[in-house]
């Protein structure tokens, strides 16, 4: 069901707007606003609703489905299905108290032309962190270099290049050159097996070394001609969509584009984020705030368990997870070559690699 921005007039003096986000009869956020929506090139001061009284006297003004909700850095980024008045972002701060004591949370909404006057409005939303950590498929012949970087060769089940923190794989890159994509359109449903995998990861791209342009030139394509490769094309990006195509040009363009990407990538996983936008984005999707149960046995399995461990060991560290559950984490982790696994059932012993 989509999510509904609700707009409500109280009979609060300083804030006489209530504005919530709600979904299948749930309150995603709420806070209490001095306007209903804010002036052109302004933004407003809000408090963060900490508790509704259903009793309180609420006049309707306005209700309208939402078409987009999501964080763009450390932002709440909301689009309304509307014409006009439809972009706005809610941005939470905490600020040190004058006393010492500790600090608050200061809330702002702001609408996109107050985006486009803010005198920040040129400023990237992500740091760049000073190091990355790089593995490499160990398939690669002649890898792409990643200077300052710590760089590791393991197996990786799909994929040639992984960005990863504390061995969680946080962005995949599969590398094709030219002669590498012509070949695999001769087994194109086995491509789109392999590319199908590579959606799957948390972020993924196939960089190309090589020039769009380069694919319809019939003295490079080989022998398939530039309107059956166009169309093969067209049809990844179609069928795999969350699958970004950049052609950079040639190798060292394709080397540079990778590691600027990865370091954009890790830095967004840098990000302290909000709590309250976490949350929010989490529940709007229909996923459990903080990552779900998925993630915490990952966490367990990898970092926070001595290894060698037995699943009720798992299980123990991790609150609510079921044995169907744990069995399938780490069955995928055995097979991403992370864990290994000795004996069968309840008696079977898993070890870090």
């Amino acid at each position: 069901m989509a999510a509904i921005w609700r707009v409500e007039r109280t009979t609060a003096a300083r804030f006489p707007f209530r504005i919530s986000i709600e979904q299948d009869g749930r309150v995603l956020f709420a806070v209490r606003a001095r306007s209903a929506w804010p002036a052109p090139g302004g933004q407003i001061f809000c408090l963060r609703e900490r508790e509704f009284d259903p009793a309180e006297p609420l006049e309707a003004v306005e209700c309208v489905p939402i078409a987009a909700l999501t964080r763009v850095g450390i932002k709440l980024s909301i689009a309304l299905d509307r014409p006009s008045r439809k972009r706005c972002e809610f941005l939470s701060l905490r600020k040190p108290r004058k006393d010492g004591s500790g600090d608050y949370e200061q809330v702002f909404f702001r609408t996109e032309t107050a985006i486009r006057a803010h005198r920040s409005r040129g400023r990237v939303e992500l740091a760049p962190r000073a190091a990355l950590d790089v593995a490499i498929d160990l398939q690669e012949r002649y890898p792409w270099r990643f200077p300052g970087a710590r760089v590791s060769r393991r197996r990786l089940p799909v994929g040639d290049y992984a960005l990863l923190r504390d061995e969680r794989v946080l962005a995949v890159v599969e590398r094709k050159t030219q002669g590498n994509l012509l070949s695999d359109i001769g087994a194109i449903r086995a491509l789109h097996q392999t590319l199908a995998e590579l959606a799957h990861q948390p972020r993924s791209a196939v960089v190309i070394e090589a020039q769009y342009a380069d694919f319809l030139d019939p003295a490079r394509t080989r022998s398939w001609p530039p309107s059956h490769v166009a169309r093969v094309l067209a049809e990844i990006a179609a069928l795999h969509s969350r699958l970004p195509l950049v052609f950079a040009g040639n190798r060292k363009l394709a080397n540079a584009w990778t590691v600027s990407w990865f370091s954009a990538v890790a830095a967004d996983a840098a990000v302290e984020l909000p709590l309250f936008v976490s949350d929010v984005v989490a529940r709007y999707e229909g996923r459990s705030p903080g990552g779900g149960l998925d993630e915490s046995i990952r966490e367990a399995a990898l970092v926070r368990l001595a290894t060698p461990f037995r699943v009720a060991e798992l299980r123990a560290a991790v609150p609510g997870a079921e044995a169907a559950r744990v069995k399938r984490v780490l069955d995928g982790l055995r097979r991403e070559g992370r864990l290994l696994v000795a004996g069968r059932g309840r008696a079977a012993v898993w070890e870090r690699v």
